[in-house]
């Protein structure tokens, strides 16, 4: 092979990736879903969630309250509620998360509980013991119709994004979840987040 062939294949390579969808990417912190039930207990009866500012994810919102996660080793003292409030109470975090609690969080996609460990949430009007619901969420990307068809994806399919930086990586296993309520967004965790060198506005390339 000569030289010029060889630097061909660069730039052919590099058109290739350049060709591919690119997908933005949120990195999710630990946070808390709550039932009405659950929020009644917390904060007292009949309580409204206080908005503070909206998620990417049409509907979705961060809350100005907080509450305390516990486990059998550890704690996070102040943990961020999203809203609105869901069927059942879900609390979503890190396995590093999980190794500090003491808890054997599954990787998850949300509202996939069955068989999850339970955990125990402090709020200012009282507490609940949950039975279930702690999560690692299992890395995924919302995604629009209309985008789903531009690229060429169906709901449920498993791709890889790939991300370049100073920490480069590819992540495999990305459950696709097509809805005409989502905004196209992939969601990592922090653990993920770290892993990849995460910065704010961060990009990656759809593969299949």
């Amino acid at each position: 092979m000569t030289e010029c062939d060889f630097v061909g294949r660069i730039c052919l390579r590099a058109m290739e990736e350049l060709s591919k969808p690119l997908i933005p990417i949120e990195a999710s912190g630990r946070h808390v879903h709550l039932s009405r039930g659950d929020l009644d207990a917390l904060f007292g009866c009949g309580h409204k969630l206080t908005r503070r500012g909206d998620l990417s994810q049409p509907g979705q919102f961060s809350c100005g309250e907080r509450v305390r996660v516990a486990g059998p080793k550890g704690e996070f003292p102040s943990v961020i509620i999203l809203g609105p409030e869901r069927p059942e109470t879900q609390i979503e975090i890190s396995l590093t998360d999980a190794n500090i609690l003491g808890v054997n969080a599954p990787i998850r996609l949300s509202g996939d509980t069955a068989g999850t460990p339970g955990i125990r949430i402090i709020g200012p009007a009282g507490e609940v013991e949950t039975k279930y619901g702690v999560i690692a969420a299992k890395r995924h990307i919302h995604m629009t119709v209309e985008d789903a068809e531009s690229y060429g994806v169906s709901d449920g399919q498993i791709v890889s994004v790939r991300i370049y930086g100073d920490r480069g990586t590819t992540f495999h296993d990305v459950v696709l979840r097509v809805s005409p309520k989502f905004a196209t967004y992939m969601h990592i965790d922090y653990d993920e987040a770290n892993a990849c060198g995460f910065a704010k506005g961060m990009m990656g390339f759809l593969e299949g």
